[in-house]
Parts: C-alpha cells; sequence; structure tokens
C-alpha cells in the first residue's frame, strides 16, 4: 500500500475512543450484518458526506453481505498490519452500529493520513460530532505530521 509507515513502530494504537453519544472501536467481521445495514440504508447520504461526493464507495447498486464481510475482513487485516485503521462507530447509549471512520495514508501526500467518516442517514445530526472528536483525538494522541479530513 505505501513503503512509509502511517505510525511509528512503537506506537500503541488505540483501540477505542468514547465521546458524546458514540464510541469506536476497530471494524472487524462481528459487525458485518449490522454494519451491511447501516450503510446500505443511507448510500445516498453517505455518497454527499464531505470527503465521499467524488469516490466510488458506497457503490450506487449496493452489495450483498457477502462482499461487504471480505472488505470488512480486509479492514481488519489493514488494522492487525497497521497499514491502516478502519473503526466501526457505535451509538451510546445502546450499541447500534451508526458508522465507520477510516484512516488510511494519504496516496497523494506522503506522510500524510487521510481520514474519512460517515454516519447513517437517521444519525446524520452525529456527522458533526464525530468530526470534532475524531479531529481532536488524532490531534491529541496520535502521532500523525498531517491530517486530511473534510470539514464538516
Amino acid at each position: 500500500m505505501t513503503d512509509h509507515p502511517l505510525v511509528p513502530a512503537g506506537f500503541t494504537v488505540p483501540r477505542t475512543l468514547t465521546a458524546e453519544g458514540f464510541r469506536l472501536e476497530p471494524l472487524g467481521a462481528q459487525h458485518n450484518e449490522a454494519d451491511h445495514a447501516a450503510w446500505s440504508g443511507s448510500i445516498d447520504h453517505i455518497r454527499a458526506t464531505p470527503g465521499w461526493e467524488h469516490g466510488h464507495w458506497p457503490p450506487v447498486e449496493g452489495m450483498g453481505p457477502e462482499l461487504n464481510l471480505a472488505d470488512l475482513r480486509r479492514h481488519a487485516a489493514d488494522f492487525e498490519a497497521r497499514r491502516g485503521f478502519t473503526y466501526t462507530v457505535r451509538e451510546t447509549p445502546g450499541d447500534a452500529v451508526v458508522g465507520c471512520v477510516y484512516l488510511y495514508p494519504d496516496h497523494e501526500r506522503p506522510g500524510a493520513a487521510r481520514v474519512s467518516s460517515w454516519v447513517r442517514a437517521d444519525r446524520a445530526a452525529l456527522d458533526a460530532a464525530v468530526y470534532r472528536a475524531v479531529s481532536a483525538w488524532l490531534a491529541a494522541d496520535w502521532p500523525l505530521a498531517e491530517v486530511r479530513y473534510a470539514p464538516r
């Protein structure tokens, strides 16, 4: 993916972030059903979210749970190999999957991190809170020289 690691070898990658109304945890295969339901019911909303307007995901035609599971497994493997870090957004109180946060190397700017996030259409009000909390968390707790994250 890149010759430049996103974080130093000795950095302990945070496994969670807890903020007002949500928490983050590493995305994995165990989230498949809830993750698939979250994004597949919000395709137009996600594609209109800052940072997603010009991408190819989520696919307008959707995709089945088996392809979603392969995608989740890829993100989990990236996390374990420290190539990129994807977190599911869980609503609090409660435990509903309401979105995702992605932290990967920016291929256009070596040394920079590209961050993107989305929330379900029915939790759109949470989008700005996720952006603010994740931005503050990355600045305070991660050794990143530059973060590129579309503002809300």
